[in-house]
């Protein structure tokens, strides 16, 4: 193995060796980047100058890298699909690309990679796109420092910035997303890295995946999301020092979590959503040391969630800490801080010594008639607040948290 191995940088270095810059301008000898590309050979640089080139459908169809100088304008003209790559070791750096074609049954991309190794696709700036950057089939490559800025209006006649789809090992890592249907999407795509990323005002989601496993969301920014960030039918996620902020409407959540199982949760910041985290038949999540500020609700758990640890989080002037919909309870609460319990610290230890029920009667009144939250600061709901927990009767008994932190955690 160890001589194949050899044998194959040995062919790299000597196809490096003979690699060649192809220049392209309005004046040189190659004046489109088609044409550039088609008479290349593999492992060539295609530079092309600053300038503006209406240009679609060129076929990357062997290893090169194209580099912009000072960011060339490759404009689309609306006619279809910009640049598509259907070979590995292709780099795409420095374009300024625009005016992606749209359509219903191709789904048009300003790039497109296709069933290729080793991509790397960094330095782009999109604009007036269908789908922005489209990776199909393609593993061990890398989307960096990219901006996406979408003008989509209405769902069902736009695309998604970053889309993967059946891809393996792959970074998305420093991009900027805006305005288009998913800021971020995936599916069946494992073992994927997302980090460092920007993902604003974009129609549904910033960032959707589905039938995706041992992926790594880290130090992103979902903000101001048509419904924020939903993750589905996944399992073995990581999602840590992400911040889900001002995603609100009424089916608005900063985070959705629909049957998820063996996840971690941590270091996360929720603020300013209509739901923090809306959960639903979703099993063995740790959910540590997040912060759940200004929401709605911090949390909704929905049925069949079971062997959940909710561990060293806070949660801050919430209207609602907790809603909870069912009878059993199979969650552990456990040294969180909630800024609505009211208890005392006799010995001084910095655990309360009465537990904190964290589910209102009036959230589960809400919950089934949504009109009376016109009632929400009224002196009756906090009456019937005070019974239920003095006296449970619709939320489960051992559903608390029986050391409840008196200080906010740092």
């Amino acid at each position: 193995m160890g001589r194949f191995f050899l044998l194959g940088i040995l062919f790299l270095s000597i196809f490096s060796l003979k690699a060649k810059t192809l220049i392209v301008c309005s004046d040189c000898e190659y004046r489109s980047i088609k044409d550039a590309v088609s008479k290349s050979s593999k492992f060539d640089t295609v530079l092309i100058k600053k300038g503006t080139y209406k240009e679609f459908n060129i076929l990357v169809d062997k290893p090169l890298t194209l580099k912009g100088e000072n960011y060339p304008l490759v404009d689309g003209e609306d006619r279809g699909e910009i640049i598509r790559i259907v070979s590995d070791n292709v780099t795409i750096d420095g374009l300024y690309i625009i005016n992606v074609g749209t359509s219903y049954t191709s789904d048009y991309a300003a790039i497109r990679v296709v069933k290729s190794e080793n991509f790397l696709i960094q330095n782009v700036v999109l604009e007036k796109l269908f789908f922005g950057i489209y990776l199909e089939k393609s593993n061990n490559g890398k989307v960096y420092n990219n901006k996406i800025n979408g003008d989509a209006v209405d769902e069902y006649n736009s695309g998604n910035g970053i889309q993967l789809w059946y891809c393996h090992n792959v970074q998305v890592d420093q991009n900027i997303v805006q305005g288009v249907r998913d800021g971020i999407y995936l599916e069946f795509s494992d073992n994927v890295t997302i980090n460092n990323n920007l993902s604003t005002n974009n129609l549904r989601y910033g960032l959707h995946f589905m039938f995706s496993n041992d992926d790594v969301y880290t130090n992103n920014t979902f903000e101001n999301n048509g419904a924020g960030v939903a993750v589905m039918f996944s399992k073995k996620i990581t999602m840590r020092n992400n911040t889900f902020s001002k995603n609100w409407g009424t089916a608005s959540f900063g985070l959705l979590l629909k049957e998820i199982n063996d996840a971690e949760i941590t270091g996360n910041i929720f603020t300013n959503n209509t739901i923090g985290i809306n959960v639903e038949g979703s099993n063995r999540i740790n959910y540590y040391n997040n912060e759940f500020i200004n929401n709605g609700w911090a949390l909704k758990v929905k049925g069949a969630c079971y062997a959940n640890s909710f561990v060293n989080n806070n949660f801050l002037n919430n209207s609602f800490d907790l809603s909870y919909n069912s009878k059993i309870n199979d969650n552990v609460f456990k040294e969180n801080y909630w800024s609505n319990y009211s208890g005392y610290d006799l010995n001084k230890d910095g655990v309360g010594d009465v537990p904190y029920r964290p589910v209102k009667l009036f959230s589960y009144i809400v919950n089934r008639t949504p009109e009376t939250i016109v009632l929400l600061r009224s002196l009756f709901m906090d009456i019937i607040d005070f019974s239920e927990k003095v006296s449970p009767i619709f939320t489960p008994d051992n559903l608390m948290d029986n050391s409840p932190l008196m200080k906010r955690i740092k």
